[in-house]
């Protein structure tokens, strides 16, 4: 039996989205077949979508496979809601035209959102400035470095007025559900998830990481402890002993569990992150190496230039240089 659909609007929703060059596909097509199957199970087209590219040609998505448009960019302000979907490297995408027509969409009164990278798209062209928001989690460090206007939720997705953004993968699915469920009512929202094989609905305040112990595959929870303040507090460092005093053990005995959990040391780990963080960092912004290093907590670019060739064998500087 079809789910009755709710009362709406006489015409669909028009939703576009803008496909950036390597965009991610897991995430376009999880936002495009809750449309497509809420208009088979309603009975009615709810909805119509297009497919925009920055240039009019065919967009490549990361694993290859090449969507051709059906508007062009300049074409977006007759759209319901516009969805720019970025993956890669987006903090590389630096395109003035292109910031330019979203942000006339958007004055024009279309509803614009972001998948995976496409909120720092949003961001660069000034749409995103005093919003909650969210991203893939592996662009976040670049994000809040560039932009710390933004207000920045480390979450599945986020809705903010008009602005609609999710962290991408799975999590667009998730998005479009709750859309069509606001839109046309749970009944439908749900049928669409059964459609799919989704059993367990996941909310947008979800975290999009998995659990620490699961990451880390420790369940001590001294270890815990101080593994999330590590994560914690990248741009500032706590001391070993700051360490141990929160997990409530002394500074020998954390040696002694990390050694056993993590095969290093407090320090090291530490350092690791931090390093881990840099390289985000440097391939994601433009930002000059020493404010890379003081951004992950090296006051002193000798050393942090020193210890980055140690743990990945070329320079920050080299970093930035095509291999």
């Amino acid at each position: 039996m079809r789910p009755s659909r709710a009362p709406a609007e006489d015409r669909p929703r028009h939703i576009g989205f803008l496909l950036l060059p390597d965009f991610p596909l897991m995430s376009y097509a999880s936002a495009v077949e809750p449309l497509r199957a809420a208009n088979v199970l309603a009975g009615a087209p709810l909805y119509r979508w297009s497919n925009l590219s920055v240039d009019g040609e065919p967009a490549r998505a990361s694993v290859g496979v090449t969507v051709a448009p059906d508007l062009g960019l300049g074409e977006a302000g007759g759209l319901d809601q516009l969805f720019v979907c970025a993956g890669g490297n987006p903090a590389a995408f630096d395109h003035k035209p292109t910031f330019a027509r979203l942000r006339a969409a958007a004055a024009a009164g279309v509803a614009v959102g972001g998948m995976s990278g496409g909120s720092y798209i949003l961001a660069r062209a000034g749409l995103l400035g005093g919003r909650r928001c969210t991203i893939h989690w592996e662009h976040i460090p670049a994000l809040i470095e560039e932009f710390p206007d933004v207000l920045l939720e480390r979450s599945l997705y986020v809705f903010d007025g008009d602005r609609a953004t999710c962290a991408g993968g799975l999590a667009a699915f998730d998005m479009m559900v709750d859309l069509i469920g606001r839109r046309h009512g749970a009944r439908l929202a749900m049928a669409v998830s059964e459609w799919y094989l989704r059993t367990q609905a996941r909310s947008g305040e979800e975290d999009q990481r998995i659990a620490l112990r699961d990451r880390a595959q420790v369940a001590n929870p001294r270890v815990l402890k101080a593994l999330a303040l590590m994560e914690e507090r990248l741009e500032a460092p706590l001391s070993r002993e700051k360490l141990a005093e929160a997990a409530g053990v002394t500074l020998r005995q954390l040696e002694r569990l990390f050694a056993r959990h993590m095969r290093k040391s407090v320090a090291g780990h530490y350092q690791d992150l931090r390093l881990d963080r840099a390289r985000k960092l440097l391939r994601q912004t433009s930002l000059p190496v020493m404010e890379v290093a003081v951004a992950c907590g090296f006051i002193a670019g000798g050393h942090f230039s020193r210890a980055y060739k140690a743990r990945f064998g070329r320079s920050p500087k080299a970093e930035r240089t095509p291999e």
